[in-house]
């Protein structure tokens, strides 16, 4: 290797950044600059990937996770031959722009996966760490390893200083995903200055620690020791590695590199001129040599790649057709056609059953567990509670350090982690993750919740314990505002079944639309009740016609979502008794329903009718729906630590409530 030749390479990352940055007027220019020689040799001289077709099964995945920096990545995609062009470097953080502010999943080509909340693209790339290995342990073969990549991931001080990142390394470790490789950009550098003050970790400690291969004390300046630690990281089988780079912020910059005025903010014009004498970069801004450029194009070599694991794919179809055939499928994200019939047959026998009293979550289990073996790509998992959720089924099988062949990942008490592992999972393909945890707890995952929906990632994340239903435990563990919290996030599918009906409608959903989808199921026991053939196609749209007896226009609508349906049922029978024409609508998808046509929510709901809604938690979300007399029970505080009936009467959640409330909106008219 040639040290100066390949610094002259990285230069080029280095000045298509300062320039755009500067022109941009905006930016993280600093980061870009000091990891630049160790993207060099990673992208040079180890990466396999084909920048004629970025969604390549086999391609090695790489995850820069301090997502700030993002002009690396677009630097590293243009100039290896993505088809990123300067144009487009040159629309950097611009509007509707192939180069946004930080990396955008279904952006650019060639990204992975969104970045920017530090810490998640990490969290991510175990997920696809996990993914790799999961689908290696189906698929390959004696002879076929048609599933063998690495997966990269960049790192910051930002990054290792959230939490996620440490819930992800932590069972990155257990599992010993060897085929992980994470680098860390150890600048000593964040937005408040140098991080010694408030981050003093031994991360090569830490690292050992939590069970992974360290190569710590790297010159990240250094090709040749960037190399050998690329290499020997390769080695390792059965260890996840981090490489510890020592790295100047902003590499080059006379003034401003070592500081935090070269993390987010251009250097200007003067720093950028001293930039090219320091670096003799004796060109024009935007202007990168044609052998430059050829040192970096990696579309004849990428097309090498491919076509060589073609070549192993076609045998591979020839000796196993029906494996070749599935994955295949799995990784075109087509669920199996089985699934619909499946559930036509199920619905059927839902109908004409005789209705039971039973908790929500176990209707959804019962639905997930029938599930599993028609989707072998769905993948389960709990944060520590998955009796309590009811996410493990009589179909589940563990995944440990040393046996992939299972369905479900054990994640511990890691539900932030857990989320962005999942999100991983599914941003690599040929798996479709659900994982679950106790409702309250989303407020942990949250924002993993909101990456998903950002990318429009297929995940499921099933939230049980859903209410002040939960009782004793308290208002800890009660959860109020959280349904709302996650209906407010755009692109997302909330639902709340009310019966193993609509939890059956709720996963055939969740399994089949290109956006993540969350399933509240109560603890407490739901309705019981009979539905009706039609009742599927009403589920499907959010909401429907529950139970009118009798005809015509109702005196008073009734709405409710999960367990309460129990409540506007009882409340309806006492109405009725009354001599009232009572309407009960389930809103099984508020969400859903309110993307109906106006005609058919105004049908649903009689609008204009006096209505109350109820649903155990914070109210508001509700309003929407009332466009004539109406009002909301719910909860407007914390709970109480109290067994669970006793919390519903204690905070007015009520059969008795609704009749009240629909007796006054009647005697007001």
């Amino acid at each position: 290797m040639n040290s100066p030749a390949k610094r002259d390479i990285a230069n080029a990352i280095r000045f298509l950044t300062v320039d755009v940055v500067q022109e941009a007027n905006s930016g993280h220019p600093g980061t870009a600059m000091g990891m630049a020689d160790i993207a060099e040799v990673l992208w040079n001289d180890f990466l396999r990937h084909n920048p004629a077709n970025p969604r390549w099964a086999n391609r090695d995945r790489f995850v820069q996770s301090n997502g700030h920096g993002s002009m690396l990545i677009y630097s590293l995609l243009h100039l290896s031959g993505y088809g990123l062009t300067v144009e487009d470097l040159r629309r950097h953080r611009k509007l509707h722009s192939k180069t946004p502010g930080h990396p955008e999943h279904g952006i650019t080509a060639g990204v992975e996966t969104t970045t920017g909340p530090l810490g998640q693209g990490f969290a991510n790339a175990v997920g696809m760490a996990l993914a790799e290995r999961k689908l290696a342990a189906e698929f390959n073969r004696d002879g076929f390893p048609v599933v063998d990549h690495m997966t990269y991931v960049f790192v910051g001080d930002g990054c290792l200083m959230e939490g996620v990142a440490q819930e992800a390394a932590s069972l990155a470790g257990a599992l010993r995903l060897g085929k992980l490789v994470a680098v860390y950009d150890d600048n000593n550098i964040s937005i408040d200055g140098e991080v010694g003050g408030w981050f003093a970790d031994d991360t090569a400690a830490r690292f050992r620690a939590l069970g992974w291969n360290v190569i710590a004390d790297v010159d990240g300046h250094d090709p040749k020791a960037v190399w050998d630690a690329l290499a020997a990281a390769r080695t390792s089988q059965d260890r996840p590695t981090m490489i510890c780079c020592k790295t100047i912020i902003g590499f080059g910059a006379p003034n401003k590199q070592g500081k935090e005025e070269a993390h987010g903010a251009p250097l200007g014009a003067d720093e950028v001129a001293l930039t090219r004498q320091a670096l003799a970069w004796d060109h024009p801004a935007f202007f990168v040599p044609n052998e430059i450029y050829a040192a970096w194009d990696a579309r004849a070599r990428g097309a090498v790649q491919e076509a060589a694991w073609n070549d192993l794919f076609a045998a591979y179809r020839a000796a196993h057709p029906d494996l070749a055939a599935a994955f295949e499928r799995r990784m075109a994200g087509q669920v199996p056609p089985s699934v619909a019939s499946w559930v036509e047959e199920e619905a059927q026998r839902i109908v004409i059953a005789d209705p039971v009293k039973q908790p929500i979550r176990k209707a959804s289990s019962r639905v997930v567990g029938k599930l599993a073996a028609l989707v072998p790509e769905l993948i389960g998992g709990s944060a520590d509670v998955s009796v309590s959720t009811l996410a493990w089924t009589a179909a589940s099988r563990s995944i440990t350090a040393s046996d992939f062949s299972g369905n479900f990942v054990h994640y511990g008490v890691r539900e932030f982690g857990m989320s962005a592992i999942m999100n991983g999972m599914a941003a690599h393909g040929g798996l479709i993750p659900y994982g679950s945890s106790y409702l309250v707890f989303s407020d942990y995952s949250r924002n993993a919740v909101r990456m998903a929906a950002l990318m429009g990632l297929r995940a499921i994340f099933l939230y049980t314990h859903d209410s002040i239903g939960v009782g004793e435990d308290g208002p800890t563990h009660q959860p109020v505002e959280q349904i709302v919290a996650l209906r407010a996030i755009p692109n997302i599918s909330v639902w709340r079944p009310g019966s193993e009906l609509e939890a059956l409608a709720a996963w055939q959903s969740a399994l089949e639309r290109k956006g993540p989808s969350v399933i509240i199921a109560a603890r407490q026991d739901g309705a019981v009740f009979a539905h009706r053939p039609d009742d599927l196609a009403g589920i499907r749209r959010g909401g429907y016609v529950l139970r009118q007896r009798g005809a015509g226009k109702p005196d008073v609508v009734l709405a409710a979502t999960g367990s309460e349906l129990a409540l506007a049922l009882a409340a309806a029978d006492r109405l009725e008794a009354d001599g009232l024409i009572v309407r009960v609508v389930s809103i099984p998808n508020g969400n859903l329903f309110a993307r109906q046509d106006a005609s058919y929510r105004d049908e649903v709901l009689a609008t204009g009718t006096p209505t109350v809604f109820v649903e155990a938690g914070s109210p508001f979300y509700w309003h929407q729906f009332l466009k004539g007399p109406g009002t909301v029970v719910g909860v407007e505080s914390f709970g109480e630590s109290a067994p669970g009936p006793e919390v519903y009467r204690h905070l007015g959640v009520t059969a008795d409530r609704v009749v009240d409330e629909a007796r006054a909106l009647l005697n007001a008219r």
